[in-house]
């Protein structure tokens, strides 16, 4: 149910709005001037607000000015019997969603609402989604290792080199590759993933290089592949130790010749593709074992980059706590929680096997599930193992 605030110093007519949208299933506060409506704007949550200009203490552009600086996501609508079209452009020019005469049609003002409303709910949206998207570009930590990777990015990034990047699942290998592209002159291009551990041996060369129609039973159509979509931008090839020998000598080929050709095809097709690899395997280990091409290895691995462990980086925790806790209270509407000096402790002891991402989930959980603050009680009841609690309370 929708909170409507009616700001109006004539009774009446706050008494028969109120009545109209209570019947239309709004619930609805009510205010008889500006400098009580502000207040009790600051106080709650309102989803829009019919306010009216003509009143004591507080007129209604002083209101609108205020509010719109208190949340600008709140639609005002502003009902007048004293305006005129000057009134109206001031109005909308401070931020008002539309204006309204009195005495108002009633249609068109519950038309407006439903559209102020529709509209807020959109911009909210938009600015989760926003943040979601913006969460994964931000690299968190003041710790030698990272100080070093952010250095070595700010030299690179701007460059076509291939970057290999190492380290453990959930350490972070993606985040390195986007701030790669994201701080390169291919910023503008797209990036485009791809998880080769989770790809079928004998999907991957139709994944990387598309294929032509009918060139095998299942290709009823025309695909375009990785390489081409990555044109003009990165392609970032995720744990690129599992790719299959066959199609390392095709990737192979195309770093060497910058072309590729689709499965099925006899077409070579020009692609402009800056790579990146992340791997959590030993290469040359692999290399070793013939499970991976040494010709590949060295032009893949132009600039190394090496993802330490959040175990090896545990100074960098506190700051990955702090950012982790407010990105989980603004997903699940919750108010920003605290955290106790003995409990974050209690994570920096922790045994971090699953890296950031681990980290991540926890705390999620610890704001779900603790309260205002988050305790050394919540850390030992839902992160740590109950083989180790009592290390935690030793």
């Amino acid at each position: 149910m929708a909170n409507i605030l009616i700001i109006d110093d004539e009774k009446s007519i706050r008494k028969t709005l109120s009545e109209i949208l209570s019947y239309e299933g709004y619930k609805v506060d009510e205010a008889a001037d500006g400098a009580e409506g502000f207040k009790m704007f600051k106080d709650k949550q309102y989803d829009a607000v019919l306010c009216d200009i003509k009143m004591p203490k507080m007129d209604g552009l002083e209101f609108l000015e205020k509010a719109k600086e208190a949340n600008p996501d709140v639609p005002i609508v502003m009902v007048s019997g004293h305006g005129n079209i000057d009134t109206a452009v001031e109005a909308v020019k401070k931020g008002a969603y539309d204006y309204i005469s009195k005495p108002p049609d009633l249609n068109r003002l519950l038309v407006t609402l439903r559209n102020a409303m529709d509209k807020s709910t959109l911009v909210a949206e938009t600015k989760v989604l926003r943040r979601k998207v913006n969460r994964t570009q931000e690299m968190i930590g003041q710790s030698a290792p990272i100080l070093k990777i952010k250095e070595t990015i700010e030299k690179v990034a701007p460059t076509d080199a291939r970057v290999l990047v190492t380290g453990e699942n959930g350490v972070g290998k993606e985040l390195v590759a986007r701030w790669l592209h994201e701080r390169s002159h291919r910023a503008a291009g797209p990036i485009v993933e791809v998880n080769c551990a989770a790809i079928p041996s004998e999907l991957i060369e139709s994944e990387l290089f598309g294929h032509e129609k009918g060139s095998f039973t299942s290709a009823v159509k025309q695909r375009i592949g990785k390489f081409e979509q990555a044109n003009g931008g990165t392609l970032f090839l995720d744990e690129i130790g599992d790719m299959s020998l066959s199609a390392q000598a095709k990737v192979l080929r195309a770093l060497q010749e910058g072309k590729i050709t689709r499965v099925g095809g006899d077409k070579e097709i020009s692609v402009d593709v800056r790579v990146v690899a992340a791997t959590n395997k030993d290469l040359l280990k692999e290399v070793e074992d013939k499970n991976f091409r040494l010709d590949l290895y060295h032009r893949l691995s132009v600039i190394l980059i090496h993802v330490p462990s959040l175990n090896d980086r545990r100074d960098d925790i506190p700051a990955l706590v702090e950012h982790f806790l407010e990105s989980a209270c603004q997903e699940y509407g919750m108010a920003k929680k605290g955290i106790e000096k003995d409990a974050m402790k209690a994570l920096q002891n922790h045994n971090w096997s699953g890296n950031i991402r681990e980290l991540g989930n926890v705390v999620a959980r610890l704001v779900i599930l603790s309260g205002k603050t988050i305790t050394t009680e919540d850390v030992v009841d839902y992160v740590v193992p109950a083989r180790d609690k009592k290390k935690v309370n030793a």
